[in-house]
């Protein structure tokens, strides 16, 4: 197919496309002569994880990283993991104290060398960030954040796809990246439902007339 094509199909700009091309988001289509080229299905599907990534917040280098861990994994399931949280977790320059951070993830089965320094440097960022803000997460939600990101976590990796290597890395990568924002989203449309059925007033609760005035009797 021709590039406008391919712009058709993936919803993409030609301009957008060949942005993506210049930085190597996607492969070089087959040249037909010195101007033009032609794509194929591959193209079509890298272009719709390129923008899965890029909608999601990833950077353009850590697009590039993600794609690259998709195109040639590395043989370590827990590499391929740092991969992809790398491409949503900040890089922090400064020195932090992660013991809070480390008494924190113990509670989640953490010992030391099952995860990454960036990814716990990013927890112990995250509760600095909540203690400069004079908050303090309440005693009874923290074991709730904590079992149900658990079980979350357990239920993601219980269902890496074991048919085929593509599909298994393919789920990992995009999985631990692209879903976040839906989590997040999630999140909030669960704590307005929750905070409804908690502060329904008195006055949407009392029966109402014929009129629609609320009743006294």
């Amino acid at each position: 197919m021709r590039m406008s094509e391919l712009s058709e199909r993936s919803g993409i700009s030609v301009a957008t496309i060949k942005f993506y091309l210049r930085e190597g988001l996607i492969p070089e289509g087959a040249r037909t002569s010195r101007t033009q080229a032609t794509y194929d299905d591959v193209h079509l599907q890298r272009l719709r994880v390129v923008r899965a990534l890029i909608e999601s917040g990833v950077s353009v280098a850590e697009t590039r990283k993600v794609l690259s861990a998709l195109d040639s994994p590395p043989a370590d399931p827990r590499d391929l993991l740092g991969t992809a949280h790398a491409a949503v977790t900040p890089t922090f320059t400064d020195a932090i104290d992660t013991t809070a951070a480390t008494d924190l993830v113990t509670r989640l089965g953490w010992q030391p060398g099952l995860c990454d320094d960036r990814v716990l440097g990013g927890v112990a960022h995250a509760l600095e960030a909540i203690d400069r803000a004079g908050f303090a997460v309440p005693d009874g939600v923290m074991p709730v954040y904590l079992k149900s990101i658990r079980a979350m976590a357990d239920a993601e990796i219980a269902a890496i796809p074991t048919g085929s290597a593509e599909a298994a890395v393919r789920y990992v990568v995009l999985g631990s990246v692209i879903v976040e924002p839906l989590l997040l989203a999630l999140r909030r449309v669960a704590e307005q439902i929750a905070s409804s059925e908690r502060f329904v007033t008195a006055e949407t609760e009392r029966p109402t007339t014929a009129e629609g005035a609320p009743s006294t009797s």
